[in-house]
């Protein structure tokens, strides 16, 4: 919840763990942009990406320092596979309104969400929804997947972690105090999770080092979970040093479930 994420929210550390642009371009032939009301005067704006009628919707929380916009490129890898794919930006990213805050970040996952249930065309309009996060997108994904058991099939984490001490640890950046409150919050989110999981991470990831994605997985909850480690991948390459496993995995995942 939110309110877990006040200490990092109100210390100087923002600046340093969000790094928002303001790209953002007409969607490509095929796709269209949404605005979600998360506060007043302030849109987030999604992105989908149909492959498939009455097919599964994947709720897509990108990594830091991206935006829906780059998604452009990456969605037809989703949908060769017949994967309907919705990618959300945040707040001060792309066209979105607003100033990116960790509070804000899972607070607005859940309006997403929930708008994205009642408001996608009826066209297109499904009642199979999964949830993916790369990276701090992990968070948001994470949230959904804790929250909506009855209303999401399966989770799945790229590149994603479970210590945000470690983390900033790990990035050299400075502390803003004790983090054993949001460490403790953390895990007991991951271990109330009890849909099927799916994690992915790369071998030689140096942003989020491959143990934090490890370690996510054994603190999940879920009874059914699987984790694929991309041989050689980073952090930002993950997609594309081997995109047969790494697509095939989420395909597989999406069609057991």
């Amino acid at each position: 919840m939110s309110e877990h994420y006040e200490l990092i929210d109100q210390s100087m550390l923002l600046r340093y763990l969000f790094y928002p642009h303001r790209q953002h371009s007409k969607p490509r032939e095929g796709a269209f942009d949404l605005s979600v009301p998360v506060e007043a005067n302030v849109d987030i704006i999604c992105r989908a990406y149909p492959a498939a009628a009455n097919g599964p919707w994947i709720l897509y929380f990108h990594g830091n320092g991206e935006v829906v916009s780059d998604y452009d490129g990456i969605a037809p890898l989703y949908k060769n596979r017949h994967l309907n794919l919705l990618v959300a930006d945040y707040r001060g990213y792309g066209a979105s309104g607003g100033t990116p805050t960790f509070g804000d970040l899972v607070a607005d996952a859940r309006i997403i969400f929930e708008y994205m249930v009642a408001e996608l065309p009826a066209e297109i309009k499904s009642d199979q929804w999964f949830v993916m996060g790369r990276s701090l997108g992990s968070i948001s994904a994470l949230e959904l997947a804790a929250a909506y058991p009855d209303q999401i099939g399966g989770l799945v984490v790229e590149s994603g972690f479970i210590s945000v001490a470690g983390l900033i640890n790990h990035l050299g950046l400075p502390s803003p105090g004790d983090l054993s409150g949001l460490e403790r919050f953390y895990r007991e989110l991951a271990a109330s999770i009890s849909l099927p999981a799916l994690v992915i991470h790369g071998e030689r990831d140096s942003l989020v080092p491959l143990h934090q994605g490890r370690d996510l997985f054994e603190a999940l909850g879920s009874q059914q979970k699987e984790m694929v480690t991309i041989s050689f991948a980073d952090h930002n390459d993950i997609m594309f040093v081997d995109s047969q496993k790494y697509m095939s995995a989420i395909e597989d995942f999406i069609r057991r479930n």
